[in-house]
This record gives structure tokens, C-alpha cells and sequence, in this order.
């Protein structure tokens, strides 16, 4: 028989006073087991707070009320302090996840979702993969604000190659450049530092400044370790569009799918366009298991074939369209095999973020919605590596640290992956 013991216990710890001989006194130290950070509470009924509000979405009050039933002597104020104050060793490694994942991960899958925020709109960013998560709430969403995310914990600006690169891509006027170009190298420490110096350098229109400080901040990525050749898997949504970009097969049918048929023969040809759209799906993951370079042209000539289709559903000739100009990052698995055809991965771990926002609606203080990007980010990557978030927590407020850092973790993941890929290779 399987069974739970729950049942309250205090613990009176005695500890020694002794005076030096120059009249200093010294305390002895709490065992590892004690209260945590001098707290009342030990870290086993920290740890079940903890699991219980951040992993099974319980709210404060049925805590509380659970806590008082079995004789725990413990307020309501003390329960939120518990959830929200003195977690920075959680903090700080919940910030060290993205820094990591975009420096080794060949790929990252990225999505945003609605946070509310003190009464206002605001907006969860994504950003993650097979190994880990990392989710951060704005106060809006941008090309500008995903650059920040991805840039991390650091605040500068970099007006390095990869940023020139970028302002060129991207059409910024030459003059404007040349401009920049007399600041070439430098690191810029902040935002205000920034824009001082576009002003002194003459960049002053809008359009100008969010493009070099877009190219700024890629600078600034780039240089803090990210993988240059990293791909950002997404939907169409235009702020993820950096580095070198994939497009969601799932979002591309979407557009089709929205489509409103007005007769028969529409709904014939929107039917028939999309059974053509995911039969070619299952061949481009055919090849993505079993990548061929002389299957490369077949399967770019077919993508050409269905998307240059023309039907007397002018709508459906526009999505095509688009479909096709995007070519590029719909086949981007022709090239980079091991990138996914989809962004599923991204909507799932947002799902459960919805699902919290939607019973407990949006955050108060900066505070709480910092320790709820934390905890979502840390509970998804545990589950990602095989790690009891249980064991996890109870290992960090005791300062055990049997359980490895979790970028350590991360790290053997994507060398066993990068290991398994290569043997497959040459096989």
C-alpha cells in the first residue's frame, strides 16, 4: 500500500553564543534544514507552497485555507512573501536559460501572448525549444521589444558588422549609415546613452531610429554569445522576422483555412488546395528524416507548382501568394534539416500561460509578475530535462545542490543531440 504522511511539526533549534577574547560574539550557523533565509518555515512547506501555486496553479487563498487545516500557523501576507520576496536564486537562474539556449541551440521556436499588468494590456514573449523555456512579460510587442528579450539581462547597444548588415538589409539610407558608421565599434551601456548619441550623430527621424536601434540591438545579441547561424521558428507575426527565419507550416494553412467559401466551387478548390499543401508536408518530413541533396530540387519545384496555382477564388490566390513570397522560410528545412516544420512547441508551452492568465487574470506588482515569468520559464525546462520540479526547488531553498545547473543540463542535452545527429550522418 502507497500512502502520504501530512502532519505539522515545529523544530527548536538551540544555538551557541561564545565571546572571543577581543569581545566579539559569535553565533553558530542553522543547519542546511532550517527555516529558509531566516524564515519560520522549513524548506519542505516552502517547497509545497511553491509547487502548489506555481506548478499546480493553486490559488493563495485555497493554500492558505489547506495550510490552516493542518494546523499550520501561517498568514496570508506570510503565504504571498513565500511566493514573491527573497527568490533570486530562482531569478538568476531562470535569466541564465536564454543567454545559453540561444548561445548552443541550433534553433529556437518563439510566440508572444496577452500578460495584463496592472490593469493594462500587456504581452508574454516565448522564446525556446526541446530544452528549455524562457517567458518574459512587456509592456508591448515589437521587433524592438524581441530584441530586448532575446539581448537578455544586458542593456547595451552594439554598432558591430552584424549591425551595419542589418540596417542595410533593411533599407536604412545610406547617409544615415555613414553617420552610424563613425561610431562603428563602440558599445553603447544603455538606452539613454543610445539615443545621445543618435541624437549627436543627427538620427532623428523615427524610422531611422528604430532601425538602427533595432540594429543596435541585434549587435548587442550577437555579441553576447548567440549563434549566428540560429534559426527563430515562428508564425507570420513580423517582430520575429531576425536572424535567419523559419515560417510555421501550421500558420501557413491557418490562412487558408480562415477563408470563407461563398459556394460549392470554392469550397472545392480551398479543399482541394490545402490536401495539396499537406500532402507536400509530409514529404518535406520525409526528407527532414531522411535529408537527400538530390531531393532538394523536386521538392522546391513542387513547392513552386502548388503555390503558383490560380483559382477563380481571388482570396485563395492571395494567400498563395504570400505563401510564395515567403518561400525561403517555408523551405528553410531544405537547408537546416533539424529545424521543425512547425511552431507547435511554442504554443504548447504558452498554453498553460494562457490558461493561468485566464483563471487568475493579470499581475499587480513588478514583483509578481517577474516570479511568474520565473517559474513558468523554470517548471517547462525541468519537465523539458527530465528534472522533478519537486527536487528541484527543495534542492535550491536548501542549498543542496545535488541537482545540476540547469544550463549545465541544457548543455548535455544539445551535445548528446548534436552527438545522435552526427552518428546518423555517417551511418
Amino acid at each position: 500500500m502507497q500512502g502520504l504522511k501530512i502532519a505539522p511539526h515545529n523544530v527548536l533549534y538551540r544555538r551557541g553564543r561564545y565571546q572571543t577574547p577581543d569581545g566579539q560574539t559569535v553565533l553558530a550557523s542553522l543547519p542546511a534544514t532550517a527555516a529558509v533565509a531566516g524564515r519560520h518555515f522549513d524548506p519542505i512547506l516552502v517547497t509545497y507552497i511553491l509547487a502548489q501555486h506555481y506548478d499546480q496553479r493553486v490559488p493563495q487563498q485555497l493554500i492558505l485555507e489547506q495550510l490552516w487545516d493542518w494546523g499550520i500557523d501561517i498568514s496570508e501576507g506570510e503565504v504571498n512573501a513565500l511566493l514573491t520576496e527573497r527568490l533570486e536564486v530562482f531569478h538568476q537562474e531562470k535569466d541564465e536559460l536564454l543567454p545559453v539556449g540561444l548561445e548552443i541551440s541550433p534553433y529556437v521556436q518563439a510566440d508572444d501572448t496577452g500578460a495584463r499588468h496592472q490593469g493594462h494590456n500587456g504581452y508574454c514573449t516565448y522564446v525556446g525549444n526541446d530544452w528549455f523555456a524562457s517567458f518574459t512579460s512587456t509592456d508591448r510587442k515589437s521587433r524592438l521589444n524581441f530584441l530586448e528579450v532575446l539581448r537578455g539581462p544586458h542593456r547595451d547597444f552594439v554598432l558591430n558588422e552584424a549591425a551595419f548588415t542589418y540596417m542595410t538589409e533593411h533599407h536604412l539610407p545610406a547617409i544615415i549609415q555613414s553617420r552610424l558608421r563613425t561610431a562603428a565599434g563602440q558599445q553603447v551601456l544603455d538606452a539613454a546613452a543610445w539615443q545621445t548619441l543618435l541624437e549627436r550623430l543627427g538620427v532623428t527621424a523615427k524610422w531611422h531610429v528604430r532601425l538602427a536601434s533595432e540594429a543596435a540591438l541585434l549587435g548587442s545579441v550577437l555579441a553576447h554569445g548567440c549563434n549566428p547561424d540560429l534559426v527563430i521558428v515562428s508564425d507570420d507575426a513580423g517582430q520575429f522576422g531576425v536572424l535567419t527565419h523559419a515560417q510555421c507550416w501550421i500558420h501557413g494553412d491557418r490562412r487558408l483555412a480562415r477563408l470563407n467559401a461563398f459556394n460549392d466551387q470554392y469550397q472545392q478548390e480551398q479543399d482541394g488546395v490545402r490536401e495539396r499543401l499537406w500532402d507536400y508536408y509530409r514529404e518535406l518530413k520525409a526528407y527532414q528524416a531522411a535529408p537527400k541533396q538530390s531531393k532538394k530540387a523536386g521538392l522546391s519545384a513542387r513547392f513552386d507548382t502548388i503555390f503558383t496555382t490560380t483559382t477563380s477564388f481571388t482570396t485563395i490566390n492571395e494567400v498563395l501568394k504570400g505563401i510564395r513570397e515567403e518561400k525561403a522560410e517555408f523551405l528553410r528545412v531544405l537547408e537546416r534539416p533539424e529545424v521543425p516544420l512547425h511552431n507547435n512547441v511554442a504554443e504548447g508551452d504558452l498554453r498553460e500561460y494562457v490558461s493561468i492568465r485566464k483563471v487568475s487574470g493579470g499581475t499587480r506588482s513588478d514583483l509578481g509578475r517577474r516570479c511568474r515569468d520565473t517559474f513558468a520559464s523554470l517548471k517547462k525546462t525541468c519537465r523539458k530535462l527530465g528534472v522533478p520540479l519537486w527536487d528541484y526547488l527543495l534542492d535550491r531553498l536548501t542549498g543542496a545542490d545535488t541537482v545540476p545547473r540547469l544550463t549545465e543540463l541544457i548543455r548535455r542535452k544539445v551535445a548528446a543531440w548534436r552527438a545522435r545527429k552526427a552518428a546518423a550522418a555517417s551511418a
